[in-house]
């Protein structure tokens, strides 16, 4: 695989924590210039610490702000000269049910989990046409099937699939891959900040992590199939299961995330 990454451009958001995090290191042990991006400046000085004299680029951006897009951005390109990979990692949970959510949390849901990737592409796209290289946009199972309390974090992913499936069709034969890949549940830090039904982080999870797919585990994955190019990416046995039960048994599929989110009628996940 270091053939692959080696003296490439990769720019990352959401880079200081889990899954990012793991790529980047990864990356530039494969030989990879790496950009990220993150708004903890503390995570990312730290990161830089771990990798002094590295090709390492990184910017204090929240990538649902389009001048923080721009900034990382070109501040990667006149770095590095240009952009030969885009992984649109970066991204926000929720955990609340419809009926008590505030409006503003799925907007900010939205905000980042969509347009953040949006607005980076955007501002990548000419280089990355240039150097015929790849556009990644990190989704979900929950972009496949929608998951109760967790709508607007649904409706993100969803979306993003949707947009990036349209925008491979766009640039068919510019020699640009797009794909996108969809973890299942991976022991990371997103659940634990997760917005509540006030869009505050709600610090906690119901999930076992050692049962959970490592963020190293699923960073490998996802290199792993940008190096063959792949359309899309669904990692773990009880995701793909997920995605063809909602797929052929679409009622079937209702009841069974029913009885895995709800207990005596409430959200238990």
């Amino acid at each position: 695989m270091t053939d692959t990454f080696k003296d490439k451009v990769v720019a990352i958001t959401g880079g200081s924590d889990g899954i990012g995090k793991a790529m980047v290191e990864k990356l530039l042990h494969l030989g990879a210039q790496v950009a990220t991006c993150g708004r903890n400046q503390d995570k990312l000085y730290d990161l830089q610490l771990r990798y002094p004299g590295s090709p390492l680029h990184c910017v204090v951006a929240d990538v649902s702000k389009y001048g923080d897009c721009d900034l990382f951005i070109r501040s990667t390109i006149k770095q590095f000269g240009g952009i030969d990979i885009l992984i649109n990692n970066a991204g926000i949970s929720m955990k609340a049910l419809f009926r008590e959510v505030e409006t503003t949390v799925i907007k900010k849901t939205m905000e980042v989990n969509f347009f953040g990737a949006v607005y980076c592409t955007k501002f990548a796209l000419e280089s990355i046409i240039e150097r015929k290289g790849t556009i990644v946009g990190v989704s979900s199972i929950a972009g496949f099937r929608g998951l109760p309390g967790r709508s607007g974090y649904s409706a993100s992913k969803f979306a993003l699939n949707g947009w990036l499936e349209a925008l491979r069709v766009e640039l068919f034969h510019t020699g640009v891959n797009v794909m996108w890949v969809c973890p299942g549940y991976t022991r990371s830090n997103i659940r634990y900040a997760a917005l509540n039904k006030t869009g505050e982080s709600g610090g906690e999870s119901a999930m076992h992590e050692e049962q959970l797919m490592s963020s190293e585990e699923c960073a490998d994955n996802i290199l792993h199939a940008i190096k063959k190019k792949k359309r899309s990416l669904i990692l773990t046995s009880k995701g793909k299961q997920a995605v063809w039960i909602n797929k052929l048994f679409p009622s079937l599929a209702d009841k069974l995330t029913h009885k895995f989110f709800f207990k005596n009628g409430q959200l238990i996940k």
